[in-house]
């Protein structure tokens, strides 16, 4: 995951809308069926899929109250907790 990535895809939703980054989401776990996809092409459907997941927790911390800047730390704490 990127934090880069996640926080301009929250900026997205805030101006647009989350239904498209679900939207999106469904679009690539489609893609990632298709036959002859490389792994590393499988690898990148993979990495853009995780980064839309976490920029949709974070957008639903920062629904809650949470500043944007606390959201992300706190979800890239919860991310590094996880893989430790």
């Amino acid at each position: 995951m990127r934090l880069p990535i996640i926080k301009h895809t929250v900026e997205f939703i805030e101006a647009n809308d989350e239904d498209w980054v679900n939207e999106t989401i469904e679009l690539l776990e489609h893609m990632a069926d298709a036959k002859g996809l490389k792994d590393e092409e499988l690898e990148t459907i993979g990495e853009l899929m995780s980064n839309f997941y976490g920029a949709l927790e974070v957008y639903k911390d920062m629904k809650s109250g949470t500043p944007q800047k606390e959201a992300l730390n706190s979800f890239m704490q919860r991310v590094m907790g996880s893989i430790n």
